[in-house]
């Protein structure tokens, strides 16, 4: 079996990062007039900042540029090109993530821009792969050995193992498989946990949780059998949520649901005191990535504690 190369292994990384450039780019082209597949755009990005730049441009920033310098490979140059390049490419895809979620709800001006930014993000990337794959890496081999090709293959594969286990190689694939599949590949970290675990999860959040589903209807709520800030049976589930609070709450909760339905409000906030405490309650619309209303999320906890933080207490 022939021994890897650390060229190799990074073209070979740039194969796969531009096959997520090509899924961004087939969803940017449907601007401004679509907001495009949100999962693909959301997806591709994703992958884009995780493996493209937190994986990839990490391995060429802390092991290879620094040795390119070492074996005499000005740092002026193309490194400090590169280096500014990596920076660039960053803030623009960290811009787009952030800017993502309101796609759907956009004005087609400001869709028109992020467009603008995702073109210009997949041109910068592609010259900049052009310029290593063609230069950079060119120059690398002629000052490098052996022993150095063996110390960044070694290197490269530590930091990912590092982050990904020694399955890593498959489990790349398999994002970069989800990515150019789109929501036919689509699957929420949900998966990697069973029912036990979910069941468990949910029972060890340190505050209450009930969901009211799209029909108004009240139909999870945790803590089940368990001391609660607001007493909840088995009873409750069914129950329209309109029936479920006091008559003199009852208009202000239809608004807070209908808020939520149209889009106008995106969380309800409300604070009380209760059994010697402050008790924090607040309202969230759950929707899928597409945007439907899926119901409402209410979530309760005691904050008196909290309150009487002062300082720091750090975990280092």
């Amino acid at each position: 079996m022939q021994a890897k190369r650390w060229d190799e292994i990074l073209v070979a990384e740039h194969e796969m990062i531009e096959r997520a450039m090509d899924v961004l780019k087939q969803e940017l082209e449907k601007m401004p007039g679509s907001s495009g597949d949100i999962f693909a755009i959301k997806r591709s990005m994703d992958f884009l900042l995780e493996f493209g730049d937190r994986i990839h441009n990490r391995k060429e920033e802390d092991y290879l540029f620094p040795l390119m310098v070492e074996k005499g490979i000005p740092q002026d140059g193309p490194i400090r090109v590169m280096l500014g390049e990596h920076e660039y490419e960053r803030d623009l895809i960290n811009q787009m993530v952030t800017q993502s979620p309101q796609l759907p709800n956009m004005p087609e001006a400001e869709r028109a821009e992020f467009k603008k930014k995702g073109l210009e993000y997949l041109d910068i990337r592609a010259n900049h792969i052009w310029k290593e794959n063609d230069v950079l890496y060119a120059m690398g081999r002629k000052v490098f050995s052996e022993e150095d090709n063996t110390g960044l293959v070694e290197a490269f594969d530590s930091y990912s193992i590092g982050v990904y286990g020694e399955d890593f190689d498959a489990k790349i694939r398999k994002m970069l498989d989800e990515v150019e599949k789109g929501e036919a590949a689509r699957k929420s970290l949900i998966h990697n946990l069973s029912y036990e675990q979910i069941d468990a999860i949910m029972e060890t959040l340190p505050f209450e949780l009930t969901f009211v589903g799209a029909d108004d209807t009240v139909a999870y709520f945790n803590r089940l059998d368990k001391e609660k800030i607001f007493v909840r049976t088995r009873s409750v589930i069914g129950r329209k949520v309109l029936k479920c609070h006091p008559e003199k709450s009852v208009d202000q909760v239809a608004k807070i649901v209908s808020g939520f339905k149209d889009g106008s409000m995106d969380m309800a906030e409300f604070w009380i005191d209760l059994k010697g405490d402050k008790v924090h309650i607040c309202y969230y619309p759950v929707r899928n990535e597409q945007g439907k209303y899926m119901g409402v999320l209410e979530v309760s906890q005691m904050i008196g504690r909290l309150q009487t933080l002062t300082g720091q207490k750090r975990l280092l």
